[in-house]
């Protein structure tokens, strides 16, 4: 199924008065006609790999757009998928003629079958469920068939939202097997409270499950007009060419202008929703959610709670932006979010709102002593840039000013640290490139039928020329794999991480759609952002797909979890063209000796076997689709899994002995800026408890006396 995980946001301003893509289409009074006709026409003469619209293309699109409107399978009647049949290879035909009759077809059957619906669950959570029977909940639902009649139908929706008050069951147990709480009334010590029958406690998970699908439907299902179901269409047809490209409806394009103005607010989180579920697909620096700890990338939130209110809102089958309307809100206010634990645990977390200023994805350095010598840490959360004014403020200046503060306290070694990283600018990857090499290329970029172009350091100076180790895991991508491979290529760093990064080897532009019609009186027609360019490496081959392979491969959380580009639908292939000539870094390191030690330390660190052995359970967990509605058996299962998640508790245990400071500019403000001061305190503890920044020292010192053997033994010769 075709979906669009903008985990990467490296976008830039399309400037089409330099792009032979001129054409104005011819006004059409049908608003959605109209859409179709233009970016048809954009994905045709602007992507950079355009496919053909036939039948293959009709099939796909069918499938996907049902999936997506109905993923789990709950609303459309096999009767309804026959009769849509008839569509299967009709759409491309239909695109060329601008004819959304499929479109209209699905759409008028969906919400007929979702009014439906509605009677179902009302008349299944009327009466109470019996948890002593022993039935299993299937929820694999892409495996599922559709059912075949109404009565099939109900009876999905009975076990579906059995398993929902199940859990919400086993919850009010818990909770009132709790020992009782502490009050400070004397003469009772302990609060007192009534317990209730656990025929009672059915009652009111049922009654929290009714409460949850009306709100659903209610505030959502029905909330939403032809227009945002068309918008979920046209999707489905862009995303088709590759996982980055879409459609940004009017409103979708707001939300775009905003994050690209650097300001957030909410809980700092970029949400991404697969199948049925949301999940957390990365945590901005500095945000609420970072700052809290606890959070962290592949969780998935079931539930939002607003401070004030009593009754939380499942957001399982919601749409994302729904579900985003209310995790966000001003700042200062508070959500609580019900959120399953990448380990599979489900707790509750409370996160106070706030604008996440773009200063906390600036890069920020660190000074680690080991072994009596001072080394240099300098994180990049992103390759941020200032578009309309690049010496104002980049990444490129920042990483340079802070490798200059970091010599000044007599560093020995320096780690860039691009986890995370999912890119950003392109000309501040050639700078900051340029930062660590003489001079030469950097990245190879083509487009469709023109000449590659080589982008190229012509700045002869090096603000660092002593050791460095590059760090990146499965979540740095684009910009981050850009440095990552130049730097591999030339021998200058070593590359410490997941077995390889993400993979996203392209360039996507955005295209005002409003600016391709003569007038506009039809409305705000919204964006497209789509894929224009690919990058490669200057020895040729391509990061999509294959991303950059590390020199020392450390396992870690992510390692089993399908997250990167290749993970994705509809991926452009990967390829290679010519190299380009450059020479590799000509000093006296020994890369070949320092990487077999790392690697000989990683086949015997116990913190990393226990990371790779509980990345290897967590998938297991995740992989499971069926479940038992017999309480006592789904009681059993949650205990075994509480049981052997204990045995990881050591991961978050781990303490190495390094200690890390500030640099003396930063001391001086922590003075009158006590919030940077606990934000630096914060990072610094994560640092000392981070085995694989302890790696990257070690490999900087190994790199450091590979340094002094060779040198002395070249000057001997």
């Amino acid at each position: 199924m075709k979906r669009n995980y903008n985990i990467i946001l490296l976008v830039l301003v399309l400037a089409f008065g330099s792009c032979s893509f001129t054409t104005k289409v011819e006004d059409n009074p049908d608003k959605d006609k109209l859409l179709i006709q233009i970016i048809t026409l954009a994905l045709d003469q602007l992507h950079f790999e355009p496919k053909q619209l036939n039948d293959a293309f009709s099939a796909e699109i069918y499938s996907d757009y049902l999936e997506l409107v109905d993923p789990l399978k709950r609303y459309f009647l096999q009767s309804d998928i026959d009769e849509f049949k008839k569509y299967e290879t009709e759409i491309d035909d239909q695109l060329r003629a601008y004819d959304i009759s499929f479109f209209n077809v699905v759409h008028e059957r969906l919400i007929q079958r979702q009014q439906e619906a509605k009677q179902y669950y009302k008349d299944i959570l009327a009466k109470p469920f019996n948890f002593n029977e022993d039935e299993v909940y299937n929820a694999d639902y892409e495996s599922l068939p559709y059912a075949k009649n109404k009565k099939a139908l109900k009876e999905r929706w009975r076990q579906q939202l059995k398993f929902n008050t199940l859990t919400g069951y086993d919850a009010l147990v818990d909770q009132q097997n709790e020992e009782p709480k502490e009050t400070s009334d004397e003469a009772s010590p302990y609060e007192t409270v009534e317990k209730k029958s656990l025929k009672e406690l059915e009652e009111e998970a049922r009654n929290e499950t009714l409460k949850t699908l009306d709100n659903y439907f209610t505030d959502y299902i029905e909330d939403m007009d032809r227009e945002d179901w068309f918008s979920m269409y046209v999707n489905t047809i862009v995303e088709e060419f590759d996982p980055h490209t879409s459609y940004m409806a009017p409103t979708d394009k707001d939300r775009f202008d905003q994050q690209m103005s650097g300001k957030l607010e909410g809980i700092g989180a970029r949400l991404q929703k697969k199948m049925d579920y949301i999940k957390i697909v990365e945590l901005i620096s500095g945000g609420p959610a970072w700052r809290d700890g606890q959070i962290e990338v592949g969780d998935v939130i079931m539930k939002v709670r607003q401070d004030k209110e009593k009754e939380a809102v499942s957001v399982v089958g919601m749409r994302i932006d729904d579900a985003i309307k209310l995790i966000k809100g001003p700042k200062g206010t508070k959500v609580v979010l019900t959120m399953k634990k990448v380990d599979g645990t489900i707790e509750d977390y409370t996160i106070t709102r706030d604008i996440v200023e773009l200063e906390e994805t600036y890069a920020k350095s660190s000074i680690v002593k080991k072994e009596g010598k001072n080394y240099g840490i300098i994180n990049l959360p992103k390759f941020y840039v200032d578009f309309e004014d690049y010496k104002n403020r980049n990444a490129a200046t920042d990483i340079k000013l802070e490798i200059e503060r970091l010599k000044e306290q007599g560093i020995e070694g320096l780690v860039l640290d691009l986890r995370n990283n999912g890119g950003g600018s392109l000309r501040t990857v050639v700078d900051i490139a340029g930062l660590f090499i003489k001079d030469g290329p950097i990245v190879q970029v083509r487009s469709t039928d023109e000449p590659k172009e080589i982008l190229r350091d012509t700045d002869k100076s090096i603000v660092w020329d002593g050791p460095l180790v590059i760090m990146v895991n499965e979540l740095s991508a684009s910009a981050s794999e850009i440095l990552a491979a130049a730097m591999q290529d030339y021998k200058r760093a070593i590359i410490i991480g997941s077995n390889q990064t993400y993979g996203k080897g392209t360039v996507q532009n955005v295209l005002d759609l409003n600016r391709m019609v003569r007038n506009s009186s039809h409305g705000d027609l919204g964006a497209l952002k789509l894929t224009r360019q690919k990058f490669y490496r200057i020895n040729g081959g391509s990061t999509q797909l294959e991303g950059v392979k590390s020199d020392v491969v450390v396992p870690d959380r992510y390692s089993f979890i399908e997250i990167g580009e290749r993970d994705q639908e509809n991926p452009l292939a990967w390829d290679k063209i010519a190299p380009v000539d450059y020479e590799e870094w000509d000093r006296y390191f020994d890369y070949d000796r320092t990487i077999a030690k790392s690697k000989e330390r990683m086949a015997n660190n116990e913190q990393l076997k226990l990371i790779e052995n509980n990345a290897r359970w967590a998938k297991t967990k995740m992989d499971e689709n069926t479940y038992s509605l017999n309480y006592e058996k789904y009681k059993s299962k949650l205990k075994l899994n509480e049981e052997e998640a204990k045995q990881f508790d050591a991961i978050s245990d781990y303490k190495t002995d390094l200690t890390f400071q500030s640099l003396p500019y930063e001391q001086q403000l922590f003075e009158q800026d006590t919030i940077l001061r606990d934000k630096r305190t914060r990072w610094h503890e994560n640092l000392s408890k981070d085995v694989y920044v302890e790696e990257a020292l070690n490999v900087l010192n190994d790199l450091k006396m590979t340094y002094e053997i060779k040198k002395v033994a070249t000057l001997k010769d």
